[in-house]
């Protein structure tokens, strides 16, 4: 288990405690659905100007999707429910606001606590009025460390069905691997670039991965990125009809962020919608881009993730695709 804590007091700390290096390969096996957080906190806890923070936070509608839908869905129980049940422990989000005048103001994370894989966020405070400032400070944190597991569930349970020849094309190709199900498979390539989707009959989840020489900082900059995209996907992406493609929705606003990811010294995350121009066909969906520089600094990797699912809701699906998008892993 590795224990990570975030302290009031000036910068963020990092620290983490020991545990041991094989515990979580003799772990039962998490539960829970996507997205999913199992809230622990006492009723008093739970109510008035605490409850409506947590819910903002927790429930609040994700943005750039087509039709709202909340960020997590969230389950609540008692702490002494958390602490007895077993059932409860295997959760695989689990976020635990404890008050009381003994607590230190600390917000930890934990990683695999009772089962595998999972991250356990104790806020632990001496007040409610406490407890409010350390979730507004450590929303970010807290968020993000709930995204980074499902990103790493969704890596795993696809290795589980990985599509191995996919991946060793996509390594061949770009030099580097990431992690695809077995239902996914090759839809086109070029100098530079390919297409890698899944295609039912309800949905069509893809990915696009796109090399360009670096040059200089300016590449990065947000216009610069959500330009590219554009090209990309005018390029590569057509439409079912005649003289249309796939192209960004310049009519929504991009969320866009720096972004942690391994391997590189600088990312860029992008969420937002995209359509389909210049034609009569009505499709669009949700996107998520990942924008980094590669080891060496020498490329530009442009990784880019949607999701068609006209009448299903989108959020999970956007996860998985944000799984496969963070997967890159180089030699």
């Amino acid at each position: 288990m590795k224990r990570m804590t975030l302290m009031l007091a000036g910068a963020l700390l990092l620290a983490a405690c020991g545990g041991r290096q094989n515990e979580a390969l003799t772990q039962k096996s998490s539960s829970g659905k996507t997205l999913e957080v199992l809230l622990a906190a006492n009723q008093g806890h739970y109510s008035g100007a605490a409850k409506a923070l947590i819910d903002s936070i927790f429930k609040q509608p994700q943005g750039c999707l087509p039709q709202p839908e909340p960020r997590f869905d969230l389950v609540c129980i008692p702490v002494s429910s958390l602490m007895n049940t077993g059932m409860f422990q295997m959760h695989r989000n689990i976020v635990l606001c404890e008050v009381g005048a003994d607590q230190p103001d600390k917000v930890y994370i934990s990683r695999d606590r009772w089962a595998a894989p999972q991250v356990v966020i104790e806020v632990l405070a001496k007040s409610d009025t406490s407890l409010q400032r350390l979730l507004r400070r450590y929303e970010p944190h807290i968020v993000r460390a709930i995204y980074d597991a499902e990103h790493l569930r969704i890596q795993k349970a696809f290795r589980n069905v990985r599509n191995v020849d996919l991946m060793t094309r996509v390594k061949e190709k770009f030099g580097f691997q990431m992690t695809f199900s077995e239902d996914f498979s090759w839809a086109t390539e070029d100098d530079g670039f390919a297409w890698i989707r899944k295609e039912t009959k309800d949905i069509s989840l893809g990915v696009l991965i796109n090399v360009t020489p670096y040059r200089n900082q300016d590449q990065l900059s947000p216009e610069k990125i959500h330009n590219r995209l554009d090209t990309i996907m005018r390029r590569h992406v057509p439409s079912p009809s005649e003289d249309g493609y796939m192209g960004t929705e310049r009519r929504v606003d991009f969320e866009t962020r720096t972004h942690d990811y391994p391997g590189s010294s600088y990312c860029i995350e992008t969420h937002g919608l995209w359509r389909l121009v210049a034609t009569t066909d009505r499709m669009g969906g949700p996107f998520v881009s990942y924008s980094l520089l590669s080891p060496d600094g020498k490329d530009i990797i442009d990784v880019i993730g949607y999701v068609y699912a006209p009448r299903f809701n989108k959020r999970d699906y956007l996860m998985q695709v944000e799984g496969i998008c963070n997967s890159i892993k180089w030699e």
